[in-house]
């Protein structure tokens, strides 16, 4: 609710100062850390940001709690923010993409092993993937105004909350990638038979 309220807020009011740089660090505008993590450039981009902070969060609270779950999240989006500024040192930072790479992470790594209708729910697997996704469009240098070295920044924070709170972790990581071998040659195989048939 934050989100969509002072992104509205930010859109409305065009000459406020909420979003994170190195230019309002110098200037001692240190709220931007946190005002931020709640702003969006647009409606997309926030309404993006709103279905993963969803999936991902509520399923990490479910896991951990809101107490770590609202620490890694803002740990995750301060963090990151600091972290990338040589990486975009002219740019304006806004949005909560960091703060929810970091929860995916964390997601990723806190599921406990084995067989179980939460362990086998697609949401470790798209965390993999959506990872990924972001290795290689920083090695595609895709064009636009999308942080994805950011995002990479908020995923391995993430994996250290994660590992933290799951002294297994590496078998959840394990079995999560063989989960995501499993839905990647189902999706094949529904494909193929689709064409088949078609």
């Amino acid at each position: 609710m934050i989100c969509i309220g002072l992104s509205l807020y930010a859109w409305t009011n065009p000459n406020l100062n909420l979003a994170f740089s190195l230019m309002a660090l110098m200037n001692g505008n240190y709220y931007t850390l946190i005002t931020a993590i709640f702003i969006h450039s647009d409606f997309l981009h926030l309404a993006g940001n709103m279905l993963f902070l969803y999936l991902f969060g509520t399923f990490l609270e479910k896991e951990v709690g809101p107490l770590r779950t609202g620490v890694a999240f803002f740990t995750g989006g301060i963090l990151t923010f600091i972290i990338s500024i040589p990486f975009y040192p002219q740019s304006n930072m806004v949005g909560a993409s960091g703060a929810i790479f970091t929860l995916m992470a964390a997601v990723l790594l806190v599921r406990q092993p084995g067989i179980s209708g939460r362990f086998l729910s697609p949401i470790g697997p798209l965390a993999i993937l959506f990872f990924i996704f972001n290795i290689i469009s920083i090695h595609s240098r895709e064009p636009g105004s999308v942080a994805y070295i950011s995002h990479a920044i908020g995923f391995v924070i993430g994996l250290f909350f994660g590992a933290n709170w799951n002294e297994e972790w590496k078998e959840s990581l394990l079995f999560t990638l063989i989960l995501l071998v499993l839905y990647l040659i189902l999706y094949n195989s529904l494909i193929r038979f689709f064409f088949v048939s078609l």
